[in-house]
């Protein structure tokens, strides 16, 4: 398995024990949530490209969380028993969690992972109705790359007055601007072969250079000591979206790097909790305008 993958799933894990102590026990069959396993929705040379939907089994808000199932732009499958796990505080809020896997590094680069996410937030939007969520109150998480993709949907999703849109991001240390990772002979190239694509497009691909006024309310998640990442990412993407007056907040991890110990994921989580209460759960419907 992909060291980057590895370490996204290993996080997950942490996460999960830091908040409820069980991180590597699948949850059993009578506990688990319904899941729509394995949604195709969409393909590319020959192969499915694939989501799973999480329902919580009570006080359903309608609510729809993507999760960018993303670590160095690779995203891999796991049973979605186990992932239930992870996303069980979610779930017992009433959010319904849609886990989108992309088209992985190295055979697909930025650009085309990036559209992958779309078309899953197109499929998500079509099908709000038959999975009971508002599409005008639909959210996006992830960590790291997984960041960068929730971030590349807040900023770009919103710009056609029809269509898909995102009403809240949290993105745990993502990156933002792809340019410094691109510089010739930066090692970063061949450690994440997802960045090799015409640098020409690098602006169009980081969300630094697309924040705009009509974004989605923006969480900013990332730790003061991170190399991989530096928080001046964050930091650079909270002053623009500020400048445009889009509600953003970065919480800083202290003497954190590239991912928390148990009570840094916990303020983490609890910060991601509050927000989508914050920016979804009394967002007023627009559905029906749309």
């Amino acid at each position: 398995m992909n060291a980057l993958i590895k370490k996204c799933l290993l996080l997950c894990a942490a996460i999960c024990f830091s908040l409820h102590g069980n991180a590597l026990v699948t949850l059993r069959a009578e506990d688990l949530p319904k899941i729509r396993k394995d949604v195709v929705y969409g393909h590319k040379d020959g192969m499915a490209l694939t989501l799973d939907v999480f329902e919580p089994e009570a006080n359903r808000k309608g609510i729809g969380l993507m999760f960018m199932v993303s670590g160095g732009w690779v995203s891999t499958w796991m049973p979605p028993a186990q992932m239930s796990n992870f996303f069980k505080p979610l779930l017992d809020e009433g959010y319904t969690i849609i886990a989108v896997r992309h088209g992985s590094s190295p055979k697909y680069v930025i650009p085309e992972i990036v559209e992958d996410v779309r078309k899953a937030l197109d499929l998500v939007n079509k099908q709000s109705e038959e999975w009971k969520i508002d599409k005008s109150k639909i959210g996006v998480f992830g960590f790291s790359a997984g960041g960068h993709l929730s971030l590349m949907l807040g900023t770009t999703a919103n710009d056609k007055k029809r269509g898909p849109r995102i009403a809240a991001v949290a993105a745990v240390f993502p990156p933002t601007d792809l340019a410094p990772y691109k510089t010739p002979g930066n090692p970063r190239m061949d450690q994440f072969p997802a960045l090799k694509f015409d640098s020409n497009r690098n602006d169009e691909f980081s969300p630094l250079r697309q924040v705009t006024m009509v974004d989605a309310p923006t969480l900013l998640v990332h730790g003061d000591k991170d190399e991989l990442v530096p928080i001046s990412h964050s930091e650079n993407i909270k002053e623009a979206f500020e400048k445009a007056q889009v509600p953003c907040d970065l919480v800083v991890i202290k003497g954190a790097a590239h991912g928390f110990n148990d009570e840094g994921n916990r303020v983490m989580f609890e910060s991601m909790r509050d927000w989508f209460k914050k920016h979804l759960d009394n967002r007023q419907s627009e559905s029906n305008g749309e």
